[in-house]
């Protein structure tokens, strides 16, 4: 089912707070060297919940970041809730999810570069099974 207007721009609307607010969080809790980004926001039909996808990088720290941003998940609704008090009722729930796209293609990218060959190298083939 496609998205409508209403969806589509509550979703562009928390993802540029989401952002603001997610960046403020982690500075404010001495968080540094970590760069995320909130890729995609999609609302549901009824507007009560909002699914964000957050890359990380470097991606080797991204289940513990999402685990300390998952913290702080209240606070972070409160002040998306804050910022648009104007333009929403109500504030859906943040549900929030790691994007892992990029690492995604880049082991694509590796894999046409022949980097990572499973002709020549056998014992890779479990590493390209779906996580």
């Amino acid at each position: 089912m496609e998205e409508t207007n209403r969806q589509k721009k509550i979703a562009g609307l928390i993802q540029k707070d989401l952002a603001d607010v997610i960046r403020l969080t982690l500075k404010n809790a001495g968080v540094d060297n970590i760069i995320i980004s909130v890729t995609k926001v999609r609302v549901t039909p009824d507007l009560l919940q909002a699914k964000a996808y957050l890359s990380v990088f470097p991606s080797e720290k991204a289940h513990g970041i999402l685990k300390d941003i998952d913290q702080y998940r209240p606070k972070i609704k409160h002040e998306i809730a804050q910022r648009t008090k104007h333009q929403l009722r109500r504030m859906p729930d943040l549900l929030l999810y790691h994007d892992d796209s990029i690492e995604y293609i880049n082991d694509l990218e590796n894999a046409f570069k022949g980097k990572d060959n499973p002709i020549k190298d056998p014992d890779i083939l479990d590493k390209r099974k779906k996580r």
